[in-house]
């Protein structure tokens, strides 16, 4: 399984940057029809807040809630629970990240990911079994 981060869908809906939403757009499609792509809770949240409020072009909230409904549920793999916020805590002293960053890490290494798609965290490291790839590098 393959964890998306929030920046890959949102780099897919924003023409700001062509190469990136192109690469973002190719990296979601192999994704989506191999069936392994994953994501949780906290990545349509921070998609909604960042393409309603945060990005240069922002999204409608009624062209949001399609995006969310025909794209990212059907990706929604990971929901969490209380003992998840405990895993995260860990996480997030293990390793030095920010909370956020924590929890997207601790969401993928509880579905059992290999691979992280993200900017945000440094390429190629890894956490546990999860090893974090940069596909715009």
């Amino acid at each position: 399984m393959f964890f998306i981060d929030t920046n890959i869908f949102v780099y897919a809906h924003d023409e700001t940057d062509p190469r990136k939403a192109r690469k973002a757009r190719e990296l979601l499609v192999d994704l989506i029809n191999s069936k392994n792509g994953v994501i949780s809770t906290q990545v349509i949240q921070e998609f909604c807040n960042v393409t309603l409020r945060k990005s240069l072009t922002p999204l409608k909230p009624g062209d949001v809630r399609k995006i969310v409904r025909e794209l990212l549920a059907p990706l929604l793999a990971h929901q969490p629970d209380l003992a998840f916020y405990t895993r995260t805590l860990e996480t997030y002293e293990r390793y030095s990240l920010s909370f956020y960053d924590a929890a997207i890490v601790q969401a993928a290494v509880d579905l059992s990911c290999t691979v992280l798609y993200s900017e945000d965290l440094q390429a190629n490291a890894r956490y546990g079994k999860v090893t974090v790839i940069n596909p715009f590098a």
